[in-house]
């Protein structure tokens, strides 16, 4: 099993898009994959269950999420976390959700508190290792060989907690000035929470719940949502994305090499951006209606005809050979 989170403290850089595709090509390249919700805002869990049962489903599973399967760790009742009853996607019997919660935040001030305990307080002691026992026995229970986590746009607790957990982190960009900042913010940040979680490792070693020994490691950058022209990014784009190619080598890989947070340098493959994803245009109303990826829509879903056809079933297959690309990257650098 391994896990990997998907983190940017900026918002509208397509986390939560790039979670659920990559979860899904995955699965086609022979994994078992379960998604998890991290984020209050649930979207990714909207984009599994479908705008149309949004409601219902959570009326009807009101303690189907990752907040209720943590109470017994966070309101100290004496018994172990369980396995997660995880939601199947549609149309793909080898990819998972574990449901959002929009009252997960609800946890940020006890997981806050607890990182600052050195031993004094066991129940809160117990908090930090919580979302990595989640998720490891709910890998055992549906047999997963990689947990996807979509995380808020924040420098929360729970994002803190959840980026050292992991095995490794991918970092999604939108071609934008608050991109590079936020890519220089975060050069600051995971240092600081590596070098708190290599203390934190030991401190909680003895808990009922440890934290892994697994360092989150940098499998690198995406991306998204910028428009094509000829082939190739905008012009408007080239610039913005040349200046996060940049900033991530120069300010964000040093770093993180500091505190040993890079694979060997061949895994990279002389390039740190695992996919250049283009926005998907008139796909993006297809892909929300009918809750699958864009590269999986079939001829019918695409509801056109002649060149309007012709011309989003080769966008469509552009995807696809993105996507798989930036799947099998995935792979190798995880496997090999």
């Amino acid at each position: 099993m391994k896990v990997i989170s998907l983190f940017n403290h900026k918002g509208g850089v397509c986390k939560t898009t790039t979670t659920y595709h990559l979860g899904w090509m995955l699965t086609q390249k022979g994994k078992k994959v379960l998604l998890v919700d991290a984020d209050s805002q649930c979207n990714l869990t909207l984009s599994v269950i479908g705008e149309d049962n949004y409601e219902t489903f959570f009326e009807a599973n009101p303690t189907n999420n990752i907040k209720n399967c943590l109470d017994s760790a966070f309101y100290s009742k004496p018994e172990l976390i369980q396995p997660a009853d995880c939601i199947q996607v549609k149309d793909n019997p080898n990819l998972f959700l574990l449901p959002g919660s929009f009252d997960i935040t609800e946890f940020e001030v006890q997981l806050s508190v607890s990182f600052q305990l050195t031993g004094s307080f066991s129940t809160m002691m117990n908090l930090p290792g919580s979302f990595y026992y989640l998720l490891q026995k709910t890998a055992e229970k549906h047999n997963i060989d990689y947990i996807i986590v979509d995380l808020n746009p924040s420098l929360s607790a729970i994002n803190q907690d959840l980026i050292i957990s992991s095995d490794a982190f991918v970092l999604p960009a939108s071609p934008d000035y608050f991109s590079e900042m936020a890519i220089k913010s975060i050069s600051r940040i995971l240092p600081n929470w590596e070098r708190w979680a290599e203390q934190a490792r030991i401190m909680f070693a003895s808990s009922t719940y440890p934290l892994p020994l697994t360092k989150p490691m940098f499998l690198g950058y995406t991306v998204n949502d910028y428009t094509i022209r000829n082939g190739v990014p905008a012009q408007a784009f080239r610039e913005i994305i040349s200046k996060i190619d940049s900033t991530v080598t120069s300010v964000l890989v040093p770093s993180l090499s500091a505190v040993d947070l890079l694979f060997d340098s061949s895994k990279y493959e002389g390039n740190y951006c695992l996919a250049q994803i283009s926005n998907f245009q008139t796909l993006q109303a297809k892909y929300q209606k009918y809750g699958v990826p864009v590269y999986t829509l079939t001829d019918q879903q695409l509801e056109s005809t002649g060149k309007v056809l012709e011309d989003q079933k080769q966008r469509r297959d552009t995807f696809n050979q993105v996507y798989s690309d930036f799947a099998e990257k995935v792979i190798r650098m995880l496997e090999n």
